[in-house]
Order: structure tokens, then sequence, then C-alpha cells
């Protein structure tokens, strides 16, 4: 399936041993879907869930993009899943606990497929700039992390590691990363403020765990009626043609016309 993973916003994450649940995934309406071999999936039952993958796509609709997130390098599992992801219709692959960029471009060698490099780990974070050179895009892999580190999984402490896979991701001219994980299931404000700060930070999207975290991820991630205001009158001071400008007493220049026009892309507005 041809998809150009900048474009991917909110993927949802499917247990790789659940057939049952590919359909239900792909209807609750995220971006992509992640077929996960890698945490949803007993050791016991990783050889099955890769050999079904197959069959289960096939009966899939093809209008949601799919991903698979194999098992990391190093792991019993994993060359047999680089085998197993080359003739599947997949818009990219998701390679976790990434560490080394060589692994990240003999995944993408292998499969034929982009690569998403997920950094759960302090030598993940280490190597960022390198991984997103190597890989399509970044993923963070936030519960991960806080665990290597023995550190918990706030926003203060995760503050340092968003900054960092937001610039690498920026210097090596990648799309903006996906972040991580929102654990609160059911609770839709939970998961809209942190869609939210993932925004504040500079994140593309947000890797998601359940069906009923996508509909407040969206409105998390949608600008405010407040900011499309401030962005509809700092454009359209700016089509004045006036050479010197202000909104709300301050200046505009062209550093706040940039930021007015993302804002209503990410609103899904046409620039002025």
């Amino acid at each position: 399936m041809s998809q150009d993973i900048a474009t991917i916003m909110l993927p949802l994450f499917v247990p790789g041993d659940r057939p049952e649940r590919f359909g239900k995934a792909q209807a609750a309406g995220p971006d992509a879907v992640i077929l996960d071999l890698e945490d949803a999936v007993a050791p016991q039952s990783k050889a099955g869930a890769r050999a079904g993958l197959a069959d289960a796509i096939a009966a899939m609709p093809p209008h949601v993009p799919l991903l698979v997130r194999i098992n990391a390098a190093g792991t019993d599992w994993h060359r047999d899943d680089l085998a197993a992801m080359r003739d599947l219709p997949l818009c990219a692959i998701l390679l976790p606990k990434a560490e080394a960029p060589q692994d990240v471009l003999r995944v993408a060698e292998v499969t034929g497929k982009p690569v998403i490099a997920l950094v759960e780990s302090a030598l993940g974070l280490h190597r960022a700039e390198a991984l997103a050179e190597a890989a399509m895009r970044l993923a963070f892999g936030s519960i991960d992390y806080a665990a290597d580190l023995a550190m918990g999984h706030t926003r203060e402490s995760l503050l340092m590691a968003r900054a960092r896979l937001v610039l690498a991701s920026r210097l090596a001219g990648r799309p903006a990363p996906i972040d991580g994980v929102t654990t609160a299931i059911r609770d839709a404000q939970a998961m809209a403020t942190d869609c939210a700060h993932a925004v504040e930070m500079g994140f593309g999207g947000k890797l998601l765990i359940h069906p009923a975290q996508v509909a407040p991820a969206r409105a998390g991630f949608a600008p405010t009626a407040a900011e499309l205001d401030w962005a509809g009158r700092v454009l359209a001071a700016a089509a004045s043609g006036d050479a010197a400008l202000t909104v709300e007493g301050a200046m505009v220049d062209a550093p706040v016309i940039a930021r007015a026009r993302q804002i209503r892309q990410r609103a899904g507005q046409e620039d002025a």
C-alpha cells in the first residue's frame, strides 16, 4: 500500500495475533493501523501471529494504511519477521528498541519498506540524530524510555527527550516525530491535553493503543478556536501589504506569519 508516512498523525496499535480486532481498529478512524508483533504478542504466539498476517491483511479493506511493529534487532524473532514483511502491502515498518542506524538500514533493505525508528532507550536517544538520518521518521517509546532511565513518565521528566527527537528530526529533514502513548485508555481529557502538549513540543503525531483514544487525540491535535482566530488576523494583516504590521499590539514578521500558516494547515485550511 502506497502512503506517505509523513502524513500519518494518529496510528493505532492492535495485537498481531488478534485478527478479529484488525477491522475494528480500522473502523475507529485512525490514520494508520500498526499490527504489533512485539510487546502485544506473547513469545509462544509470535510465530503464529507472523504466519497469519498475510491472510488477515488480505481480508481487510485497503483504505487504511498498515504498518507492522516487528521484533527488535537481536531478538530470536527479528530475522523471520524481516523475511515475512517483504511481500506484505505495508506503508512502513516500525522498528522497536532502535539504537543502531545500521539496524534501521538493514530493515529497509531486506523488507523494501520505509522504516519508522522507535526510540525507547538512553542509547537510542543518544544516537537520535544518526537514527533520524537512517530512518524515514522517528517515534518515541516514552514508557520504555522512562523505565530504562528509572525515571517518572511525566511531561517534566520527558521534556529533554521529546525536544531532542524533534530537533533530530528537523536536522535530518524528516517529518516531525510521533509521540509516545497515553496509558489512560478512556480519559478523553488526558488524551486531548497530552496531544496538545505534543503539538506544543513540535511532534507531528501520537501512538494510540485503543480505539477510544482516536477522537480525543484528533481533537487535541486540532488548533483551538482562539488559535485559528489569531492566525486568521495575522494572515489578513500580512495580506494588507502594510510595511509595519501588528496584531494585538505585537509585531508581525516572517516567523509569526509562518506560525499562523502552520496553525491553518493543522486545521486543514487553505494557506492565506
